[in-house]
């Protein structure tokens, strides 16, 4: 799938509407692309493409801050934002203005953690598109941890917190127990419960029917195979079925 919405930047009522540094962001490139014929997007601020630009700008922002970006994180974020490839030079121009651009990336996650205040979730999937693409290198690098613990925080996830997500994409002592959000000690039914529950709430189908853009989805889908993986970890030591 793709994101559908670099088509649809037209017009700088758009990035008014949006307001802030995203909304700077979506008016840069609103003189390139054409507005939708129904023009669902113009002068409207919907979640996806305050969502897409916070994420691309974000990744730009982190590429940015280790002074090199790899064609392995190229092709990551390529993964996590899906676009048709005539869309591509919209998504590429995106993300070199937010490079060049003199907002930190605390402007853009102010923005995005007051827009997304009341769905914590989707401020979770940020957290884990940056993640995807930080360790496509075969490491997160300190400057990058630094990035992403700064992002976790501004969006109001606290260390456990951090520590959970990061357990989805790095190594971590006791890491399937952290995916899980359990404790070690955890018995047997609890772990179930828990995994029960969290496959329920990343099931790439209610993230669809909540209306997520593709973006989101497709992190969730990922997430899920993180929460999977973990489980069967946990369920072999354990000898669950």
């Amino acid at each position: 799938m793709t994101s559908g919405i670099w088509g649809k930047l037209g017009g700088v009522g758009l990035g008014m509407a949006i307001g802030g540094p995203l909304g700077a962001l979506a008016g840069g490139v609103a003189g390139h692309f054409l507005v939708d014929r129904e023009g669902a997007l113009f002068g409207a601020t919907p979640r996806d493409v305050v969502f897409t630009t916070g994420l691309v700008a974000l990744a730009a922002k982190m590429a940015k801050s280790d002074g090199v970006v790899t064609q392995s994180e190229v092709e990551a974020f390529g993964k996590v934002v899906q676009v048709e490839e005539s869309e591509r030079p919209g998504v590429v121009r995106l993300f070199d203005l937010a490079k060049k651009t003199a907002s930190g990336f605390e402007a853009y996650a102010h923005q995005m953690a007051s827009a997304f205040q009341d769905e914590p979730a989707l401020l979770e999937d940020v957290l884990d598109g940056l993640f995807h693409v930080a360790k496509a290198d075969g490491a997160i690098h300190e400057a990058e941890e630094r990035y992403l613990r700064a992002v976790a925080e501004i969006f109001g996830f606290d260390a456990v917190a951090f520590r959970r997500i990061a357990a989805r994409h790095v190594s971590l002592a006791d890491d399937a127990y952290l995916v899980l959000g359990l404790e070690p000690e955890a018995g047997d039914a609890e772990v179930k419960a828990c995994y029960r529950k969290l496959v329920a709430e990343n099931h790439p189908d209610r993230a669809i029917a909540r209306g997520l853009p593709p973006e989101a989805v497709a992190i969730t889908t990922r997430r899920l195979a993180a929460i999977n993986a973990a489980y069967d970890r946990i369920a072999s030591e354990r000898g669950l079925r």
